[in-house]
């Protein structure tokens, strides 16, 4: 995910860009389902959803990532044809799973959320890059990509490469500054230096009641993948609380402490059940009004971004691609504000390693290499081309996803990338500050354990302490099968 949303940044040429594509299509990309019958021998498929189907074939003369591969040093007589998938990562995984299980190719490269690479990689499902691409090529991946983004993509138990990071997504919080400055709060350095909870939630509960708007602070709280990855993840990090304990023990299961019934996670669900339920909550934490409609417990992406993006709500949480559909001129311009998300114990007062201050949930999508495939050579040169600064440019500029190597940002051109170009040194620091789920090959199934436990807490089926006690029996229960089939 991002997938978490499965929509990604909206950008100048996204128009043009659909419309090219329509044509396009037709002419220079196999329909899905029909790929591999008759396709020539310098033809790669890859997976990958309709938005990147757009920007892979456009109209002769006009960009695309086809010709920036090329452009890359990619043999010209090398095409890269797209197997169309749902947007639904769940979904995508299956399908995934499916194919690779039957060991079928084409698809040759399959497009992975950074939130499942790894347990494909640990089935033997995913060649080995490190070993695979050239050497320069590693090297460089190793170098310029964030280093959050390859924690994803290695084997746990080599460190090797087994994908090429595409692209990555960070949680951002959106807010009204208009609104909020109008009630007398300076947001001059919340962009570098995100507020408290605390401030956070009194200014926007204050620019809410001025304002006479319907929600204050919209967020996504639904029993879903994106709560246990992301939203939440987000929150109980800025609270110095984990899952695992500190970041060292993300990737790696069986064998770890299990922490989500410790105070900063509890003091984070407090908080949000002040937010959602307020202070006639007795479980809500004292200090935080209410500032969120009891609808979050029911939202996800789209759902929780409408009321923002029409007006109605000061603040928002969500990825990217939401600054494009807010910042534009014709919606919020430059009155949209945008930070990583508000803390509520720094880094140095942290329970936990690596946890405290402000965070963004990583998010984002990698290319593997299909052990199956009959074009091997010829899908290496089209994964050794994605790692080219051009082409990771070219797909910013053309559809918003943000490349690997955050330094990047900075050399993409203003004009075609519309209104994310003024929260590029954001989305810089929420790079600095991404907080990665705990992936590993268990992740799937405790995913869903998270998620259903903190949704009945938010909506207060169960107190903050009766499902994080929950949690952590199954938790542990989970741990301890893996450290048994390590073992075996």
């Amino acid at each position: 995910m991002g997938q978490e949303s499965n929509r990604h940044t909206g950008v100048s040429r996204r128009t043009f860009v659909r419309a090219a594509s329509a044509s396009a299509v037709a002419g220079t990309t196999a329909v899905a389902g029909c790929l591999g019958r008759g396709r020539g021998p310098d033809t790669v498929v890859m997976t990958g959803a309709t938005d990147f189907e757009e920007i892979l074939h456009t109209e002769e003369g006009e960009p695309s990532v086809q010709q920036a591969l090329w452009d890359a040093g990619l043999d010209e007589d090398i095409t890269v044809e797209l197997q169309t998938v749902v947007s639904d990562s769940v979904q995508r995984m299956e399908e995934a799973q499916a194919t690779l299980q039957a060991g079928r190719a084409p698809p040759d490269i399959h497009m992975m959320d950074t939130g499942w690479t790894i347990p494909f990689i640990l089935r033997d499902q995913t060649a080995n890059l490190t070993e695979e691409l050239p050497d320069d090529t590693v090297d460089r991946i190793e170098d310029e990509y964030l280093e959050e983004a390859l924690e994803a993509v290695r084997d746990p138990e080599t460190d090797d490469l087994h994908a090429v990071p595409l692209f990555v997504d960070f949680g951002t919080m959106l807010y009204r500054q208009d609104l909020i400055e109008d009630v007398g709060y300076d947001t001059d350095d919340w962009d570098s230096e995100p507020p408290s909870w605390a401030e956070f939630a009194d200014a926007v509960a204050e620019a809410r009641d001025e304002h006479g708007l319907d929600f204050g602070y919209t967020t996504q709280a639904a029993a879903y993948e994106g709560l246990a990855c992301c939203s939440f993840n987000e929150v109980i990090s800025t609270w110095g609380g984990g899952y695992f304990g500190g970041v060292d023990n993300l990737f790696t299961a069986g064998d770890r402490p299990v922490t989500v019934d410790e105070e900063p996670v509890l003091d984070a669900i407090r908080m949000m059940r002040a937010f959602v339920h307020g202070d006639e909550d007795e479980h809500a934490l004292d200090g935080y009004p209410q500032i969120s409609p009891t609808s979050i417990v029911q939202w996800t992406e789209e759902e929780s971004l409408g009321p923002f993006a029409g007006g109605d709500a000061v603040a928002h949480r969500n990825w990217p691609f939401s600054i494009a559909e807010t910042g534009d001129e014709e919606v919020f311009g430059e009155d949209l504000g945008v930070m990583t998300q508000p803390y509520a114990v720094t880094e140095d007062d942290a329970e936990h390693e690596g946890l405290g201050g402000t965070s963004a949930a990583l998010g984002g999508w990698n290319l593997t290499l299909s052990p199956y495939t009959d074009r091997p050579e010829q899908a290496l040169e089209v994964l050794e081309a994605f790692t080219h600064d051009e082409v990771m440019l070219t797909i910013f500029e053309l559809q918003g996803f943000i490349p690997p190597n955050v330094d990047l940002l900075d050399e993409a051109d203003p004009d075609e990338i519309g209104p994310i170009a003024r929260y590029v040194d954001q989305l810089q620091l929420a790079g600095e500050n991404a907080v990665p789920r705990p992936v590993t090959d268990v992740w799937p199934e405790q995913s869903a354990l998270i998620f259903q436990e903190v949704n009945a807490a938010y909506r207060g089926v169960k107190s903050p302490e009766e499902a994080m006690t929950d949690l952590a029996d199954r938790l542990e229960r989970s741990e301890t099968e893996v450290a048994q089939q390590h073992g075996d």
